[in-house]
């Protein structure tokens, strides 16, 4: 008779490879804004935290420092530290840097929504940085990039149309706890990579309070989620029934923010739905 051996079930890897994903990320960012789109130039919106740092990191290694501008968009609530971080980044990186504060602007509309609660206020804030950045990349002949990661945009947190918006996104695939990693590896200061993440639109926030779950379990459900397991086997991993619950409900509940706008057909030859060049695809 053959022994009996327990087989405990492991969680596939999230483990990447610091050097060869930052030199994959870097010839992203050339081919894409320089070859395919002729611009040699980024705008970033630096928050200070790690993920904004990390895209800053490998743009200046992407397209040299001299084409990277990274602005500092704060609002009159926002933490000092963080544009203390973001000033971090850019002298230790010798990027082109400007801070362009949003009060004016957000106050201005807010006037006229006086019964706006903390997350419309939130939202207000994030898409008027965006105007801001697509109006700076107009200003200099540059391209906006992304810094959303993969996990943020899997629970959909973030604000539709603003954090998700710039054309160009090289850390999109890298779920939170792999750009830490990757932000390590670079030399991001420590202070902006072991800091605890904060979107900064309210005092005292946090991204794990808001989503109720640490970025490290978070990574690990999405993972085998996307790897097609389902909640009981999620669970047998040693995550919390309700923790698995949570990060699905999420997932499902959000599916219509990563999409462009649903189209009503009316022909044969709708944009996104059946008009597509090759390199569309």
């Amino acid at each position: 008779m053959l022994p009996v051996v327990e087989v405990r079930p492991t969680e596939p890897s999230l483990q990447i490879d610091s050097a060869l994903t930052a030199g994959w990320l870097e010839a992203f960012l050339r081919d894409e804004m320089q070859e395919r789109r002729g611009t040699p130039r980024a705008v970033i919106g630096l928050s200070g935290g790690v993920d904004s740092a990390l895209v800053a990191y490998l743009c200046a290694r992407a397209l040299g420092p001299e084409n990277v501008y990274a602005i500092r968009m704060p609002y009159r609530t926002s933490s000092p530290s963080s544009l203390d971080d973001a000033q971090r980044v850019i002298d230790a990186l010798g990027i082109h840097g400007e801070t362009i504060p949003i009060s004016d602007a957000v106050d201005g509309y807010l006037a006229h929504a006086p019964d706006a609660d903390p997350r419309r206020k939130g939202n207000v804030m994030a898409r008027t940085r965006m105007l801001v950045l697509f109006d700076q990349s107009a200003r200099r002949g540059a391209l906006p990039v992304g810094t959303g990661n993969k996990t943020e945009r899997l629970l959909g947190y973030f604000t539709w149309h603003a954090d998700d918006t710039p054309p160009v996104n090289p850390i999109g695939d890298l779920f939170k706890t792999q750009v830490w990693d990757l932000a390590r590896w670079l030399g991001v200061p420590h202070e902006v990579v072991d800091k605890p993440p904060s979107a900064d639109l309210e005092a005292n926030q946090t991204d794990e309070a808001d989503l109720g779950i640490t970025y490290a379990k978070a990574d690990g459900i999405l993972n085998l989620i996307l790897l097609g397991y389902n909640d009981h086997a999620i669970a047998a991993r040693g995550y919390a029934p309700a923790e698995v619950k949570l990060v699905r409900r999420r997932v499902d509940g959000t599916h219509w923010k990563r999409h462009l706008p649903t189209t009503a057909l009316v022909s044969g030859t709708a944009i996104n739905e059946f008009y597509l060049r090759p390199v569309d695809f």
